[in-house]
């Protein structure tokens, strides 16, 4: 078989049709977006870009059905991989991995797949999010971990906090430091600086967009915090890391066949 060939000739029809992939970048941010258990805006994504809209995908089967049901394939697997990175137990990642691939192998309808890759990506997703709660904590600090996973784009504060679980702004800073081992302003500060490496390693965004969308203060502020966390400035983690982090090596290690 003349793969050279028939490469060639696919690339040059993709090139007059004007038909290009998906951006790898934005697959890698959606897969990280999962991993670090952002249940809304993997909701929202998903809403926004449901499988059965994307048009950016290759033509992997002639058949529109069979072809979804190899990009939800796809899909699944490369979720299964970072949720496993990201410290989901391999019995659990594969199982449910096998459980979505069996439901989408009966779907005869382009919608039904749609549906289940955003109930199999929530699920990952809502997964992800619980072991980042594997300490247990009392109702309200679980409220406010889940509020401040869900504002990390915003600007939050204790008072907003305390107006939310009903409790009074001192009692909620001792209660909170008690159980998680920091301050408030010192979890939404790592968590920030989570969000930014990840942003940093997959988007496309540029570090001082980085920082206005994690609603820092100022760009020097930015720096700052993340220079003292990772010991970089921003500019230089994402000359250091941007892309870096799906290696052959990686691969290896879960166990994923190279594509």
């Amino acid at each position: 078989m003349n793969s050279e060939k028939e490469l060639n000739l696919r690339l040059y029809i993709q090139r007059e049709e004007n038909r290009t992939h998906a951006p790898y970048e934005k697959e890698l941010e959606f897969y990280e977006m999962v991993k670090r258990g952002e249940v809304s805006r993997v909701k929202k994504h998903l809403e926004e870009r449901p499988i059965d809209h994307v048009l950016d995908m290759g033509i992997l089967s002639e058949n529109s059905v069979r072809n979804l049901i190899y990009h939800f394939i796809v899909s699944t697997a490369m979720i299964t991989r970072f949720c496993m990175e990201g410290g989901l137990d391999r019995e659990t990642a594969y199982s449910l991995s096998d459980l979505y691939i069996q439901k989408v192998d009966h779907c005869i309808l382009e919608k039904e797949i749609a549906n289940i890759h955003l109930t199999m990506a929530l699920d990952f997703a809502g997964r992800m999010k619980q072991l980042k709660k594997q300490k247990i904590y009392s109702k309200h600090i679980v409220m406010c971990i889940d509020f401040i996973y869900d504002h990390l784009h915003e600007r939050i504060t204790i008072s907003e906090l305390a107006l939310m679980t009903g409790l009074n702004e001192n009692y909620l800073s001792k209660l909170f430091k008690k159980e998680t081992g920091v301050s408030v302003s010192d979890y939404i500060r790592d968590k920030k600086v989570e969000t930014a490496k990840n942003l940093l390693k997959f988007s496309t965004l540029s570090y001082l967009n980085i920082g206005t969308a994690l609603a820092f203060s100022s760009q020097s502020h930015f720096i700052k915090v993340f220079h003292q966390a990772t010991g970089y400035t921003p500019k230089e983690y994402q000359k250091l890391y941007y892309r870096s982090n799906w290696t052959v090596e990686e691969q290896k290690k879960s166990e994923m066949p190279i594509l």
